[in-house]
């Protein structure tokens, strides 16, 4: 396995958590943030801090995420069983601790976190060499007389 600096992990989590937050489909960022973490847990390079009340509550009923400390960064991730047992519940989020600010593009951090959970993203398969249909969006072809559009080369013999 290759050893990624806990620094780098961090910024490299908050980032991927920022932009989860607001991108279309996020399941894949929220994937490899949850994975990364759980590896760093079982390693003991980050600790469980608490249980929150979440923010945004699941179909009306208010449930508790994990509190986990990476570094000098906090991130939220669901809980285990056993987290109700063995953690305090901190209560709802305080609003006002915010997370160091850091700059690093997405595509950066997904090496880091891919590089750190030895992931390898799928090879996508290159689409059938089909031809594509002309098409402009500056240009409606008039079919006045025509069956068909564009017209098939023909071969006419005089």
């Amino acid at each position: 396995m290759n050893h990624v600096s806990l620094s780098d992990l961090g910024k490299a989590l908050f980032t991927i958590n920022r932009h989860a937050k607001t991108a279309p489909e996020p399941q894949h960022l929220y994937f490899i943030k949850k994975e990364a973490i759980s590896r760093l847990l079982k390693e003991k390079r980050a600790t469980k801090v608490g249980l929150h009340f979440s923010d945004h509550p699941k179909f009306s009923n208010q449930h508790s995420t994990l509190l986990v400390k990476v570094d000098s960064y906090f991130f939220h991730i669901p809980p285990a069983k056993e987290d109700f047992k063995e953690l305090e519940h901190l209560g709802t989020l305080d609003k006002n601790y915010r997370n160091p600010q850091t700059k690093m593009s997405l595509s950066q951090a997904k090496k880091v976190v891919y590089r750190y959970i030895d992931w390898k993203p799928k090879e996508k398969k290159p689409a059938p060499n089909k031809r594509k249909q002309y098409s402009s969006s500056y240009f409606t072809p008039s079919s006045l007389g025509k069956m068909e559009w564009p017209p098939k080369k023909t071969h006419r013999n005089y």
